[in-house]
């Protein structure tokens, strides 16, 4: 059975095409792989863009991905870049800007 496994990095993607025996395992790849000199941490695989167990059963032409870690955490570096840009969040919406002081929506003219 012939796998594809692969890893991207910003700049460029690793590629290797293995044979494995028929009923091989997401483990076996990843020992297939490691055998090969390629540094594989299990916790950081998927097929398919989909994160499996190791015991996940291969078939024919599967792509196995292996994910680099996260450099940080998402929501900290969106409010980073929010600051950097000088944005301010604005504790009122436009909904609630429309309104009068007694709660109801101003008349449109």
């Amino acid at each position: 059975m012939r796998i594809e496994i692969v890893r991207a990095w910003p700049d460029q993607v690793e590629r290797w095409v293995l044979d494995l025996r028929d009923g091989a395992t997401l483990a076996d790849a990843l020992e297939a792989i490691a055998a090969l000199g390629v540094r594989v941490e299990a916790e950081h695989t998927g097929v398919w863009g989909r994160r499996e167990p190791l015991s996940h059963p291969l078939s024919e032409d599967d792509r196995v991905e292996l994910y680099r870690p996260i450099q940080a955490d998402p929501k900290a570096a969106r409010l980073d870049r929010a600051r950097q840009q000088g944005y301010r969040w604005q504790a009122r919406t436009r909904r609630t800007a429309q309104r009068t002081p007694t709660g109801k929506n101003k008349p449109e003219a």
